[in-house]
């Protein structure tokens, strides 16, 4: 053999080396970048909180990142990084809030990823004051009112379909991982039924009771239980995005709490601001309850715990509990 021909037999092997090192040394296909080394589908959330329900159901078989987490971000105006942008390329199942709450992360998703919206789930969506008013559902409860709100997290039933498209999507991606998807997705919807059933307690033990709220964060859940929402609107509005509401709704909301007109308040320590501070200072002096409700979980808390947690923050601060 000749030292030219030597040396392209040594090339020649090195390249089939690495060719084997980059195709798991045993000439398999290529890992996919939408699953991890070890097979975990890789699922990218929005939030923390469609995160823990995506480990809910997708358990052993995923490997889930939420973009979104932490008290002490204000998901309205969380801006996306590059890093957000390369986990969505490589994710194998997106789930995004939607409804306008969290567009700059649904902006990242290609048309060609796998995608579930949560908001587009829920049966409330297209709900519009003019030709839909405010409608009772089977417990006599009310939904419609004038305008969709986007936190449908607290909108339990639509929680429970995420849960089922959920296991549907990822038993498409990993069909010999099916039956967990689904046996997890109602193990899931069980505890989630068991805290509906906890809301619809405190909301017949305290029917048409009046709340106020510095945010409508928890709009969906106050309506679902029965309760009578009466924060003025522009004071709301004003706050979720993010300006300082005019003086007349100001002193509305305070001539609220002042005159005990409403059985408790709820605050979003997420959009607090001056004005929201002193609403809060107002009603701990005129001894309304203050139950603070946020957009993403405390640390060590998963969907179920931390909604369970909530609602038993409201039923406590409620007169009839």
């Amino acid at each position: 053999m000749t030292i030219r021909s030597s040396r392209l037999t040594a090339a020649l092997a090195g390249l089939t080396a690495t060719a084997l090192v980059l195709t798991g040394c045993g000439g398999g296909t290529p890992q996919s970048p939408a699953t991890t080394a070890t097979g975990k589908i890789k699922v990218v959330a929005s939030t923390d909180v469609w995160g823990s329900v995506a480990r809910s159901v997708g358990g052993e078989e995923v490997e889930v990142r939420a973009l979104i987490s932490g008290g002490g971000v204000d998901p309205h105006s969380y801006q996306v990084t590059p890093a957000d942008s390369a986990a969505v390329k490589n994710a194998g199942l997106v789930l995004v809030n939607g409804g306008g709450y969290d567009d700059a992360i649904g902006k990242l998703v290609p048309q060609d990823k796998l995608l579930i919206e949560a908001a587009k789930l829920d049966e409330h969506l297209n709900e519009t004051k003019p030709d839909n008013p405010a409608e009772k559902d089977e417990h006599g409860h009310s939904h419609g009112n004038g305008e969709h709100n986007e936190h449908v997290w607290y909108e339990l039933d639509t929680v429970s379909k995420v849960a089922d498209e959920l296991a549907g999507r990822l038993g498409d991606l990993k069909p010999d991982a099916r039956a967990k998807f689904t046996a997890n997705a109602d193990k899931f919807k069980n505890e989630v039924g068991a805290l509906d059933k906890r809301v619809h307690a405190f909301g017949e033990a305290n029917k048409g009771a009046k709340v106020i709220a510095t945010e409508p964060v928890a709009a969906n859940l106050i309506s679902h239980a029965g309760l009578e929402d009466v924060t003025p609107e522009q004071f709301s509005k004003a706050v979720e995005e993010g300006n300082d509401p005019p003086a007349a709704a100001v002193a509305e909301m305070e001539k609220l709490i002042t005159g005990k007109q409403a059985a408790l308040l709820i605050y979003n320590p997420q959009t607090e601001s001056g004005v929201t501070k002193q609403v809060k200072a107002k009603a701990a002096a005129a001894g309304l309850p203050v139950v603070e409700l946020t957009e993403t979980l405390p640390e060590g808390k998963n969907y179920q715990q931390w909604m369970s947690d909530q609602v038993d923050a409201l039923a406590k601060a409620l007169p009839k509990h």
